[in-house]
């Protein structure tokens, strides 16, 4: 067996329990937030009420986001595999992609909710305490998904470029989840032309 310092057979040093114990926790968190997506599907959460007319592009949007939530615990998972299938250099990318994803999100959040509180973009009424333990959760999750990609790419021996490529990867992800997927459905007609 290869001492800490030795390689593994990918190329890559094996991965200390802390940062393994944080990839399989962060793995069962995202897979808990996926199957509330799924249980908004169960429950036809946008069948009724003032997005009913969106109801069919929010439940493909929920689909692809709760399919992209399952590839983001795998993801966590692979990042600390003693022999992912996947190369390092990819599998460093895809970990960076999943932070730069996360991370940007949390930080939008935090934007929005400072402005709500601040009164410059909403109300301060419109604050909840479940949407503060929202961003909260998914700052904790971004901060997470950071730490297995540094450790990643220390234990890879891989630069920052690759590391830059993933995050910037993972800003266009989101573009696409939260501009482009919009977008492509009111253009095939699954959201109102007015959306």
């Amino acid at each position: 067996m290869p001492g800490p310092t030795q390689s593994t057979s990918s190329g890559i040093r094996p991965v200390r329990g802390g940062i393994r114990a944080l990839a399989w926790l962060l793995a069962l968190g995202t897979v808990i937030f996926a199957i509330v997506n799924v249980m908004f599907e169960m429950t036809e959460r946008f069948q009724g009420g003032p997005m009913a007319e969106y109801a069919a592009g929010l439940s493909i949007a929920n689909w692809f986001v709760a399919a992209l939530k399952v590839l983001g615990a795998g993801v966590a998972v692979l990042s600390v595999a003693r022999r992912p299938p996947l190369s390092p250099r990819l599998m460093n990318l895809s970990i960076w992609a999943a932070a730069g994803t996360l991370g940007i999100y949390a930080l939008g959040s935090i934007v929005q909710l400072v402005g709500m509180a601040s009164g410059l973009a909403g109300s301060p009424d419109q604050i909840t305490p479940a949407g503060i333990v929202y961003v909260l959760g998914f700052l904790l999750a971004a901060v997470g998904f950071v730490a297995l990609a540094v450790s990643h790419s220390s234990r890879a021996g891989l630069g920052v470029r690759v590391a830059l490529g993933g995050a910037f990867g993972g800003v266009i992800i989101l573009g696409l989840i939260l501009f482009g997927l919009p977008i492509l459905l009111s253009a095939l007609g699954v959201f109102p032309a007015d959306g």
